[in-house]
């Protein structure tokens, strides 16, 4: 596949991806308006255990028919991977509904491990309830992920995009007219529009499944046409077929919930930890800044990562599956340095203005126990770089056949977070479960890499001179940045007031961004990463 073809798969999907994750940036700032910080934190409390549910409901299937429907294809057997497509399926409806009992009648369990004290705004009953609201949706979302899957295997990006894009829609203005209604029409209490909040989950599901039903009547003439056309077919053995699935897709199992898990040891430690050391009263408002509301913001850089894994992961299985390793190791290069010259300068730019950042979309950086909350997020939104790494080198693992090295070096980073997560929080309060996420991150990302390079004799020399050539320019903007925020903060106090940091956030963004763009483009780093279309900048940055 193409240099071009690649970007494009990986536009495609990041875009969606990026859309998805700015309307669900979006719509937090009514509904914490309406819900306030404790009812942020209570729907955090409830999607963190479906996130991981929902994972292991497909059981890694989706990614895994991707890569199964892709090798077979590249040897011109169409046959076989819709004879897979079609036991997914059967296979993701029963887990489906073992995955909705399973969390349904385990919410009591869950909520009394995360409410640890009575002394919390939440109850466990709020807990209980909010997380069996959340279960329905996963009776659908396992079947809707398989239809994902299948068309990434054939390398079809538009029905996952356009599909994630519905979703979220759908999600958030049941989300948003539920709360809404509830709460100013009702008078009903936050703890029920939450509830409803995290039922809007199946509200989207059903949507995203009806769009990727219609996508499914319209291409399967074409894949039909492939199948009688085809010359080769493998007479796998059913057996033989569910084992090589298997095989596939249990390691994407843990990759899949990295995000989630590193999240779910903080929230089954953090409230215990900042209530030990007298913090207890502003525990949840702190989780809730830092692992949704924050959250939001530093995972938009990281859903080119996202966008990019999902689209790289089929290509690298065919080139690896043919022997082609110069193209096999053209992929990996632009994989990664598509991370590097994307979510760095993002990253560190978010850093850069978190609290303006902070304080434009949810208010509240210099009022009470909020005041930590804008520098928070400038400590975690680093940590979207290795998210993004980890991302995306779990990705070349599993298209390179080593998805068990990828298993086992994101356990080691989580063992650290587990080990090490209270102890950290008892040190630098907060921001302590930063730091132990940031390492148990980095940990699983230095071991990809290292396998890697053991597996395919991977020459880093061209990877580790851009990332400096990155920093260079990341650093030249941060000083741009910095002085622009002297500048302005010496003829307007802009921290006093929402719109003088919304002015104080946009000037940063523009200036900053042109700056890092006007380096990256003069240098031809872009073009050396994006091909000759980058050319089409010129005109402004003359």
């Amino acid at each position: 596949m193409s240099k071009s073809t690649i970007v494009r798969g990986a536009f495609l999907l990041t875009a969606a991806s990026f859309l998805s994750k700015f309307l669900g940036m979006i719509y937090v700032i009514p509904f914490n308006a309406m819900v306030g910080e404790e009812g942020i934190a209570l729907y955090t409390y409830a999607y963190l255990p479906y996130s991981i549910l929902i994972t292991i409901a497909t059981v890694g299937i989706p990614l895994a028919v991707s890569k199964f429907v892709s090798k077979y294809n590249s040897l011109g057997d169409y046959y076989t991977g819709m004879r897979m497509f079609k036991t997914g399926i059967s296979m993701m409806a029963l887990t489906g509904i073992i995955a909705f009992l399973a969390l349904f009648f385990s919410a009591e369990v869950i909520a009394k491990q995360i409410i640890a004290t009575d002394d919390l705004h939440n109850s466990v009953e709020d807990v209980k309830m909010v997380i069996r609201m959340v279960s329905f949706a996963l009776i659908i979302t396992p079947s809707m992920s398989i239809f994902r899957g299948f068309f990434q295997g054939n390398q079809s990006m538009g029905p996952t995009a356009v599909s994630q894009v519905i979703e979220q829609i759908a999600r958030i203005i049941f989300l948003l007219v539920a709360a809404f209604v509830i709460i100013y029409v009702f008078n009903g209490s936050t703890k029920t529009a939450v509830g409803f909040a995290t039922f809007a989950a199946f509200i989207g599901a059903v949507a995203s499944l009806i769009v990727l039903f219609m996508y499914w009547k319209k291409r399967k003439p074409y894949i039909d046409k492939h199948i009688a056309q085809q010359k080769t077919v493998h007479d796998i053995p059913k057996k033989e077929l569910m084992s090589e699935l298997f095989r596939y897709a249990g390691p994407f199992v843990i990759v899949s919930i990295a995000i989630p898990v590193f999240q779910l040891v903080d929230t089954f430690s953090f409230n215990r930890a900042m209530t030990a050391i007298g913090l207890g009263v502003e525990t949840e408002a702190l989780f809730a800044a830092i692992y949704s509301l924050g959250h939001k913001l530093v995972i938009i850089p990281v859903t080119i990562a996202t966008g990019l894994s999902l689209a790289v992961m089929p290509v690298l299985t065919s080139s690896f599956t043919q022997g082609n390793r110069s193209q096999l190791i053209n992929q990996i290069n632009q994989a990664l340095q598509i991370i590097l010259v994307l979510v760095i300068p993002a990253s560190f730019g978010l850093s850069m203005l978190s609290n303006e950042a902070y304080g434009t979309l949810y208010g509240g950086v210099k009022n009470d126990f909020l005041l930590d909350a804008g520098p928070l997020l400038g400590w975690y939104a680093p940590v979207g770089i290795l998210f993004a790494l980890l991302s995306v080198t779990a990705a070349i693992l599993q298209g390179i056949n080593q998805q068990n090295h990828a298993v086992l070096n994101l356990c080691a980073g989580i063992i650290f977070k587990v080990l090490f997560n209270i102890q950290f929080i008892h040190m630098f309060e907060a921001k302590g479960s930063i730091f132990a996420t940031a390492i148990g991150l980095g940990i699983a990302v230095v071991l990809n890499l290292l396998r890697i390079k053991v597996t395919i004799d991977y020459p880093f020399k061209q990877l580790i001179k851009r990332t400096l050539l990155v920093l260079i320019f990341v650093g030249l903007m941060g000083i741009v940045i910095f002085i622009i925020k002297l500048i302005v903060g010496s003829i307007f106090s802009y921290e006093e007031s929402r719109l003088g940091l919304s002015f104080m956030l946009a000037l940063g963004v523009m200036v900053g961004g042109y700056v890092y763009l006007w380096f990256a483009y003069k240098s031809t780093l872009l073009e050396r990463i994006f091909g000759e279309r980058v050319r089409k900048l010129g005109k402004i940055f003359r």
